[in-house]
């Protein structure tokens, strides 16, 4: 196979699985059988597509094709005959240059991705189960990506994802967004689950691009309907709140050639306008309904200092980093401290956010974290030790997976090298 056509199927798996899995599931009503039904359609593509070249359409390609092998999956199981003709009736006069009605932005709880993340987070899960499980068939990261995501070996987090499959298979949980205190109970769970699913699109785990941006407009879809379905929640307010204001920065965050633009180097005339001012409206939403100190409300007010800055140094660093002293303590995370370290360095200088990040060195959730020396070379880089800073690039460029980030951390490596050379002339 050429490698060419290896690339492309691969990345077309990877923005177009969640959606090919979520349209199966709705047919056989289990997520498991649904993901191996989508993985013969992945494999019938890598079989004809080298051959016919690949479609117009690659998504509804792999639906259509998916959507078949459930057919004959229900007919191997006897299923009703009218079921039969309606499922045929519909693959028949599909167009496959059209867009399933689903897929509408607006759409409701008819959302066959809405329905997946609701399943995936059903309670007979385990948190980790959940967001494991979601994230495999939303976002289709691999096993290996989710195992490092959670720090844990890759064969723990294979059990893992098919003990959840086969609990939700044994449980009979349905494939459905539920209702009433039912979905209250599971709000939380899958608030979660679209903002880890947004941020895997804003910064990918691996593969060859810096962004994923379909995956961020999925998740923004679903927290838009989420908001929808909850208006009384206020983090589900929050949530929209921040993907409508980062989504904003999409396009300012890649170069012409897909390489990464960094926050203090983003030309902010590309913001898109639009999402920022809902993103405010959702923020505003979530205060008034008292959920200004939700983990997403305040992280969606930070997103709007950085909106509301015409540039870097006219943001207010100073309100950002006591948000991040509450965020801290209402959501402790050692990711939460890397970024108040960043925040810091801005309000009161690089020393004092070095001095923080010091403190989470022996922290061993970050111990292969690459941002932690990435964040620690920028650091150092500003305070004149360039030495060591190109040392911290070299190292983050060595953990992370992502080949666009490692392009920038070794390219950054090379600059701290460069300076370090004038300061000594």
């Amino acid at each position: 196979m050429a490698p060419e056509i290896h690339r492309t199927i691969d990345a077309v798996w990877r923005l177009e699985s969640g959606r090919v899995i979520a349209a199966v599931a709705r047919i056989v009503r289990d997520i498991g059988v649904a993901e191996d039904l989508a993985q013969d359609a992945l494999v019938a593509a890598l079989q004809q597509w080298p051959e016919s070249g690949v479609p117009g359409n690659p998504g509804a390609w792999l639906t259509a094709a998916a959507k078949h092998r459930a057919i004959d999956y229900l007919r191997r199981g006897q299923m009703l005959a009218r079921k039969h003709g309606e499922l045929a009736y519909e693959l028949d006069n599909a167009r496959p240059d059209i867009p399933d009605l689903n897929a509408a932005l607006d759409d409701d709880v008819g959302d066959d991705m809405l329905r997946l993340i609701f399943t995936a987070c059903h309670p007979v899960l385990s948190a980790e189960a959940r967001v494991a499980l979601t994230l495999r068939m939303v976002g289709g990261l691999s096993t290996d990506e989710i195992a490092r995501a959670f720090l844990v070996p890759e064969p723990t987090m294979a059990q893992r994802i098919v003990r959840a499959k086969k609990t939700l298979a044994e449980s009979k949980v349905p494939f459905e967004v539920p209702r009433g205190e039912v979905r209250r109970a599971r709000l939380a769970s899958v608030l979660e689950v679209v903002y880890l699913v947004f941020n895997e699109g804003y910064a990918a785990t691996a593969g060859e691009h810096w962004m994923r941006a379909g995956l961020c407009e999925d998740a923004l879809r679903l927290a838009r309907m989420l908001a929808a379905l909850a208006p009384g929640e206020p983090e589900a307010h929050g949530l929209s709140a921040l993907l409508e204001i980062q989504a904003s920065r999409l396009r300012a965050r890649v170069g012409p050639g897909g390489e990464p633009v960094l926050l203090k180097d983003q030309n902010r005339a590309l913001w898109d306008q639009l999402l920022i001012r809902r993103g405010l409206a959702a923020l505003e939403r979530a205060e008034r309904l008292g959920g200004a100190a939700g983990p997403y409300a305040l992280q969606a007010a930070i997103a709007a200092c950085h909106a509301r800055a015409a540039s870097v140094d006219t943001t207010d660093w100073v309100r950002i980093t006591a948000l991040y002293e509450m965020l801290s303590s209402v959501q402790p995370s050692p990711v939460v401290e890397l970024n108040r370290a960043v925040a810091i360095s801005r309000a009161f200088g690089a020393a004092a956010g070095l001095a923080h990040l010091d403190r989470l060195e022996g922290r061993s959730m970050l111990k292969n974290y690459h941002l932690l020396p990435s964040v620690r070379g920028d650091l150092l880089e500003q305070l004149g030790r360039h030495g060591e800073a190109r040392e911290e690039f070299q190292r983050a460029a060595e953990l992370t997976r992502n080949e666009t980030e490692r392009r920038l951390l070794l390219e950054r490596a090379g600059l701290s090298k460069k300076s370090e050379v004038r300061s000594e002339k």
